[in-house]
């Protein structure tokens, strides 16, 4: 998920943080169907034609030709079909033995120079032999194959577990970098300005896809702002492109036919900067079906938390077998100055790529230049410069000041020179405009109205954004989804937090800067905000993990990047651990974490009893005999997590015991130390305290024993296995929460 400013929904959506309108799948005009996912678990055993099964239970259910409303068959990892079905018809799909789950296909909305350095990851880093052999399948926009972060120049040949294929299409052609690109579209249209074929013309997949593997590109920069190198966290890995997002969202159908291709194709690691408006149960969420079949086949999913924020318990993406990102800052921020008539000099804020070359404007309030047609009340409208509210012939090539910041459209209208908002608003991320703007604070903005008010020809100009240092980060941003966990409370999301904060990266060149209408401003490289910047930092980091531990489960994976992960204080993050999970990514670290919590299918399975799935469903699911009993119902407690999580409702004393299990990938003959962090309100008990190693892969239990007494707000505390050299670190977070 990424912000972007100038979308013609920006005012619908800005109370959730997302900045494109992405309605439900509406009513087809044929017969009044709608796309419903029949999902059926795992594949079928022995010599089985998933393609017939699917037809003939379509013929079945609908009184029509099967063919006519089938929309995808999903055979090649997982088993289950999307089709245009009625309510009746997708009832009757319900009630049939060898379904999971039938469910109403949504849109889903989407959800770096300097990032890099700023984890201490530089360039010279230490890298795998094999980097080269790991495919990172990116399920986005697509992909712009010409930009220089994806140049095959020096690539050998492609990795003989590939498996996946290039759809060539509208001038689109693969590269030993590229090695596979496909692109799903339900209807077979494309909407204004894209492209059928896997070619980006949003700009949001070559954003993330350049984060997590692209290649080094020197003197990177937008416009000459945020200059350096940019480079992915795998530059030299290969990228596979799966097309699942358009201008009007991503369809649920698409994103699990491109997770039955990329598991089939044989990636190693899935990105996915999407996801819903509100969290849904794991086996009717197209991406937590998709992530539980990627995790059978050893292949983690990396999913952005979602730009719901400070909002809590707003985190979609959120199901235990997949890694959930937060976004947060890098030591960076971009400031846009205003320069008054009079000399002073206001720090506004906006990634503003005009340079004014020293040219001042007249500046002129929204209130005093209403359209009159509006009526006597005029000025209350134009004074917020809401669209239509201002005097064209007293605005057009003026600066313009607005009280409030709501939208640049209605400056954009009046054909003003530029913008100066006062902005009551959030001010730890920026945007990009089609015209000069920057906003103020709402002291400055008392100011600049004085000047305005009190001067006879006032004059004004807004500088071309400069970069200046961000001495509090990293901290979480404030759109970034929050917990805790709406669906299974004591699973603490998201896992971590990686940067996610007006991050350059490459772009579309079909794409305008800015997503304004009206903006034909263009580039090789772009920045933009989102937990879908934060979400490919972390499978870049996953995928350098991977390059250096090919056999590694995607839970232990996933285990290295948390408890490696950088502590993160509550002072800039009232949130705690529901903002930030286990603390900033840190992928040097993440390469040799001494121990891993381990879990695979069957851990999962056993929680997922103890959540009360039927065995039907379970069996289907698995595709095996898998039961539910007092043996294998698993507390959700005992799911071996790298975090800990209690909660109960305010007010109450609650006591929870975790067991747990480490394997040691660290020296053969090591020795961990449990050390524990308990404020006051809990009470941490670790048994045993010290955990003894004889050689790799060694397994050992302990328990933990957790007494809290809950509030209102989280309880922080922490257990690290501390060997004199690594430190193990696990979050531990109990709090009275109101979702009980």
């Amino acid at each position: 998920m990424a912000f972007r400013a100038g979308s013609s929904a920006w005012l619908t959506l800005i109370c959730l943080g997302v900045s494109f309108l992405l309605g439900c799948h509406g009513a087809s005009d044929r017969d009044s169907r709608q796309v419903y996912i029949v999902y059926m678990g795992d594949l079928p055993k022995g010599d089985v034609s998933i393609s017939s099964l699917h037809m003939g239970m379509l013929q079945d259910v609908v009184p029509r030709a099967a063919s006519d409303v089938l929309v995808y068959s999903y055979r090649r990892s997982f088993n289950g079909f999307a089709a245009r079905l009625t309510v009746d018809e997708a009832n009757k799909m319900r009630g049939k033995e060898e379904v999971v789950s039938v469910f109403l296909s949504q849109k889903k909305q989407l959800h770096t120079t300097r990032s890099w350095e700023f984890m201490g990851f530089n360039k010279k880093m230490k890298r795998s032999i094999i980097e080269s052999d790991i495919i990172v399948g990116m399920l986005d926009t697509g992909i712009w194959p010409e930009s220089e972060s994806f140049n095959d120049t020096g690539y050998g040949s492609i990795p003989n577990k590939w498996k996946g294929s290039c759809q060539n299409l509208a001038n689109f052609t693969c590269n030993n970098k590229i090695i596979g690109a496909r692109y799903y579209l339900t209807d077979g249209e494309a909407g204004p300005g894209d492209f059928l074929s896997p070619r980006d013309a949003e700009g949001h997949g070559t954003h993330t896809s350049s984060t997590a593997a692209g290649r080094f590109v020197s003197q990177a920069s937008l416009y000459g702002i945020a200059k350096g190198t940019a480079r992915g966290g795998v530059p030299l890995a290969r990228i596979a492109v799966y097309k699942i997002c358009w201008y009007d969202g991503c369809s649920d159908e698409g994103i699990l036919a491109a997770f039955d291709d990329a598991i089939a194709d044989g990636v190693d690691i899935i990105s996915l900067s999407v996801g819903s408006f509100s969290p849904l149960d794991y086996f009717e969420d197209s991406i937590a079906i998709g992530a539980f079949h990627a995790m059978k086949y050893g292949i983690l999913t990396s999913n952005s938390a979602g730009n719901g924020g400070p909002v809590p318990a707003s985190v979609t993406n959120l199901s235990p077998w997949s890694l959930s990102v937060a976004a947060s800052t890098i030591d960076r921020k971009f400031v846009a100055k205003v320069k008054l008539g009079n000399g002073q000099i206001f720090e506004g804020a906006s990634i503003n790529i005009f340079d004014p070359k020293g040219k001042t404007y007249p500046f002129i309030y929204g209130g005093d230049a209403p359209n009159a047609t509006l009526g006597p009340s005029a000025s209350q409208f134009s004074r917020y410069c809401f669209p239509g509210a201002l005097n064209s012939t007293q605005v057009k090539g003026k600066i313009v000041f607005c009280e409030y910041f709501t939208d640049y459209e209605g400056v954009m209208e009046a054909g003003a020179a530029g913008a100066v908002f006062q902005d009551l608003g959030y001010k730890d991320y920026q945007f990009s405009y089609p015209l000069p703007l920057s906003t103020v604070n709402v002291n400055d903005g008392r100011m600049i109205l004085n000047y305005l008010n009190t001067t006879e020809n006032p004059t004004a100009t807004i500088l071309r954004t400069t970069q200046d240092n961000n001495q509090f980060a990293p901290f979480v941003v404030t759109f970034s989804s929050r917990g805790p966990n709406p669906i299974t409370a004591d699973i603490l999301k998201p896992d971590l937090t990686a940067p996610g904060v007006d991050i350059l990266a490459a772009w579309s060149e079909a794409a305008s800067i800015s997503d304004a209408e009206g903006d034909t401003q263009t580039a090789k490289f772009n920045i933009i905000s989102g937990t879908s910047m934060s979400c490919p930092h972390a499978s870049g980091a996953a995928a350098y993990v991977k390059s250096f531990h090919p056999t590694w489960s995607p839970a232990a994976i996933r285990s290295a990047l948390m408890t490696t992960a950088m502590p993160m204080t509550s002072k800039n993050n009232v949130d705690a651990e529901f903002a930030y999970g286990a603390g900033h990514i840190n992928p040097l670290q993440a390469i040799d974490p001494g121990l891993v919590y381990d879990a695979g299918e069957i851990d999962y399975v056993k929680f997922l009893c103890g959540q009360g799935y039927s065995v039907k469903n379970i069996q289907l699911i698995t595709g095996n005999s898998s039961s539910c009993s007092d043996d294998t119902n698993g507390a959700v407690w005992d799911l071996n997590y790298p975090s800990f999580a209690l909660s109960s409702t305010p007010g109450t004393s609650i006591t929870r015991v975790f067991h747990r299990t480490v394997t040691n990938v660290g020296p053969a003959v090591s020795t961990y130390n449990a050390v524990v962090n308990a404020p006051p309100g809990i009470v941490i008990q670790v048994q045993p305290s010290v955990l003894s190693f004889e050689y790799v892969g060694q397994t050992q239990n302990f328990v933990v024993t957790v007494a809290a007494e809950l509030g209102n707000s989280i309880i922080s505390g922490s257990l690290i296995w501390d060997d004199g050299v690594r430190k193990v670190k696990s979050p531990i977070a109990a709090y009275g929460s109101i979702l009980q």
